[in-house]
């Protein structure tokens, strides 16, 4: 036991004497000190990209052992940084985005639902990460960037913050990267500085990567993937076609990932002929990385990247208040003319009228419906006449059943004697076609309507309509299982509205146009409420025009 204890307290002893005589023979203090920037400094690199003074090489020449040795000693922290819109966490190993919680938003409904994080666990190394083409900095897989923060945590509340992290090469090159965190906006100000201590000039490419983790199947309606303004148009790549294409070139505005609501990107400070690598990890990591053009860094000189970066909601209203067209990164496809006007119009009646998303789809819908009111009488009239007509048509297929060509010809005269359109009454169908299109995409990737509630059990005008929660599944509908309320109603008025329509002549289009309903409201039971509202209260408007113009004509 004696043996034992003096072993030990040899030991101590030993490691006590090793430590300091480390520290007398081999560390330099002032080296290992993080001296923080003044604000005079800092806009002298931002006006001076390109410094010459020879001090900057000595002051960042620094020993390879001397770097090891603090990189060793060195704990790697986590900064986190409190705004009233988010909670960021910076991990110093890298200095890249760990952790990216929004405040306003949840990941579900629920009441005790966590704030929505807009990183995965999965994604390891987070993201944000810096690196170079050419691999002269095989260091930075690992690096640890050191912070000049003696406390853990930032609130950000009262005004605009910096937070610098910095890492020293064994050559004596110096990697700065420096975020701005602001308290009432999502942009966060992004430079990079890279300060040449060594005796090579760096001729190489700064690669900044963005990383998220890829969906597990495409989105059916939406876009989920990367993205770029690529000469002044919106590029969406699907993921599945990475490996067809992977590297885009041109004049680069931003480069993004997103999903169904949300939105990474990083924003350069003028668009610059750049370059765009994408990449799908074996471990499922979407990455998206903008390649800078090749900057020559001399011995001695810095250069200072500036870049945006933005980490939220893809709001229509909140993305067109910057001016680096990020809000061409929300699009609804080839009826995109017809969404964003909805969306406006949709944000603009909750904003100034009524705070309810659901009231505010219906009296779009009104308005829709009143824009297209004439179209609609000619079609309804044109149906009228359609119904009056009927017998002789019926008596025409009758008395020339064995002559298909004899009876196509007497129905034409037919149309023509008493000035009937038999298309007349289709048309508003086909017109609503687009509409109708360019609302579904509009409701399914409005982020406004994410977790909006109707009344009732309509809490979520984003997700189906279900009334009570089964444990069992349902045929043809998907997970939740539950009574599809609206759906079955909406199916109701188009039964309805099928019935007040002439019949049809062929016995297999009858049948087909009986079944409709059916195969609509099957159809729409997996839709979001939102969509199904907007069918519902078109329908019952198109009953009402339909009732007053027949009435109107006798």
């Amino acid at each position: 036991m004696d043996k034992e204890q003096s072993r030990l307290f040899m030991a101590v002893a030993l490691s006590i004497l090793v430590f300091v005589g480390w520290d007398l023979l081999f560390v330099d203090r002032k080296a290992v000190q993080q001296p923080e920037q003044t604000t005079e400094a800092q806009q002298a690199v931002k006006e001076k990209p390109h410094v010459t003074d020879k001090k900057i090489k000595k002051a960042m020449k620094t020993p390879s052992q001397k770097a090891d040795a603090l990189r060793l000693l060195q704990k790697v922290r986590t900064i986190t940084v409190n705004s009233p819109l988010y909670t960021v966490k910076i991990s110093e190993r890298g200095a890249v985005f760990k952790s990216f919680v929004l405040k306003e938003y949840k990941e579900k409904i629920d009441v005790d639902s966590p704030a929505f994080e807009m990183i995965s666990p999965d994604n390891r190394n987070g993201t944000v990460r810096v690196n170079f083409t050419g691999n002269s900095f095989p260091e930075l897989e690992n690096a640890v960037f050191l912070s000049q923060l003696k406390s853990d945590s930032v609130d950000i509340s009262a005004g605009s913050e910096e937070i610098i992290f910095s890492w020293v090469s064994p050559e004596g090159i110096v990697i700065e990267k420096k975020f701005v965190f602001s308290p009432e906006t999502y942009m966060i100000g992004f430079n990079v500085t890279v300060k040449n201590g060594s005796d090579q000039a760096i001729k190489e490419s700064l690669i900044l990567s963005l990383a998220k983790t890829a969906p597990e199947k495409s989105a059916r309606y939406g876009f989920e993937g990367p993205g770029a303004l690529l000469n002044d148009k919106l590029e969406q790549i699907k993921i599945k076609k990475i490996k067809d294409k992977s590297e885009y070139t041109g004049k680069l505005g931003w480069i993004a990932v997103q999903d169904r609501y949300f939105i990474s990107s990083l924003i350069p400070k003028e668009p610059y002929e750049a370059g765009m690598h994408l990449s799908l990890t074996p471990d499922n990591i979407l990455e998206n990385s903008y390649i800078q053009p090749v900057s020559v860094i001399n011995p001695g000189t810095e250069h200072v990247f500036e870049y945006r970066l933005f980490f939220g909601p893809k709001s229509l209203k909140l993305l067109s208040k910057f001016d680096c067209d990020l809000v061409k990164a929300i699009n609804f496809g080839m009826f995109d003319i017809l969404a964003k006007p909805c969306v406006w119009i949709m944000n603009f009646l909750y904003d100034h009228f009524i705070a309810n998303y659901g009231v505010a789809i219906i009296i779009l819908t009104l308005l829709t419906k009143i824009i297209l009111w004439p179209l609609g009488n000619k079609s309804y009239k044109s149906m009228n006449q359609m119904k009056k007509i009927q017998p002789l048509l019926t008596e025409i297929r009758t008395k020339y059943k064995e002559d298909k060509k004899k009876q196509n010809e007497e129905m034409m005269k037919l149309y023509k004697t008493y000035k009937v359109n038999p298309m007349g009454g289709c048309l508003p169908m086909f017109v609503q076609i687009p509409v109708f299109f360019a609302l579904y995409r509009m409701l399914y990737e409005a982020i406004e309507l994410r977790h909006a509630p109707f009344f009732g059990w309509i809490i979520d005008l984003s997700a189906p309509d279900r009334l009570f929660s089964f444990d069992f599944s349902i045929p043809f509908m998907q997970a939740p299982y539950g009574i599809p309320v609206l759906t079955i109603i909406m199916g109701g008025t188009m039964f309805l509205q099928q019935s007040m329509s002439p019949p049809v002549g062929d016995a297999t289009q009858a049948k087909m146009m009986k079944l409709m309903p059916i195969a609509f409201t099957f159809i729409f039971i997996n839709f979001s409420s939102g969509l199904v509202l907007y069918w519902l209260i078109n329908n019952v408007l198109s009953i009402a025009q339909q009732y007053y113009v027949l009435k109107k004509m006798g």
